[in-house]
């Protein structure tokens, strides 16, 4: 009987993390391990402990992919590069379409940002999401009012799915402009 042959795959290590992805938003955080990753992925355990060693480095992988989408979102928006838009207004309907376009993935990437509470290895990944966020917006305003402005961004998000409540852009856009030119 011949040895069996390793397969090249360089896509392994990233269908493990979406693996974990769909695995947290079926059955949240507790029901993730490195066997229902590897289950949902199709590798072999072995795969997902190789590539990370322990739950929280899966974790870490899972929280540091589910948080691109916003900051990158942020970030490439035209009202931080343009002195004359409407920031508040720009980062709501940013918010909004956040929000609107996959509840159950918004939720998934809270439920791992949250984890960060229990979980201290996932904290700097939180913190790092924080930081880029109001980075991006520090082009438009100052540092501070940049972290006070993803502050609020994350309570109104939090408000939001945790009453499963529309989310009211006007508001949002009223209580952004607050911070930004306080009365």
């Amino acid at each position: 009987m011949a040895p069996a042959v390793r397969r090249y795959d360089p896509d392994r290590r990233r269908r493990i993390i979406d693996a974990a992805i769909r695995v947290v938003g079926a059955k949240g955080i507790a029901g993730l391990s490195h066997r229902s990753a590897a289950a949902e992925a199709d590798v072999p355990l072995g795969s997902t402990t190789y590539h990370f060693k322990t739950l929280d480095d899966l974790l870490v992988a899972a929280l540091r992919e589910a948080n691109e989408g916003f900051a990158r979102a942020v970030a490439d928006s035209a009202a931080l590069a343009d002195p004359e838009a409407d920031l508040a207004g720009a980062l709501a309907r940013l918010l909004g379409e956040f929000l609107a376009a996959d509840r159950g993935r918004v939720e998934l990437e809270y439920e791992l940002y949250l984890a960060a509470l229990r979980r201290p290895a996932l904290r700097p990944v939180a913190a790092e999401w924080c930081e880029s966020v109001a980075t991006a917006l520090a082009s438009r305003t100052d540092p501070v009012t940049a972290r006070a402005l993803v502050a609020v961004m994350d309570g109104i998000s939090l408000q939001v799915l945790l009453a499963g409540t529309e989310y009211d852009e006007r508001y949002a856009r009223d209580i952004l402009t607050r911070v930004l030119r306080p009365a």
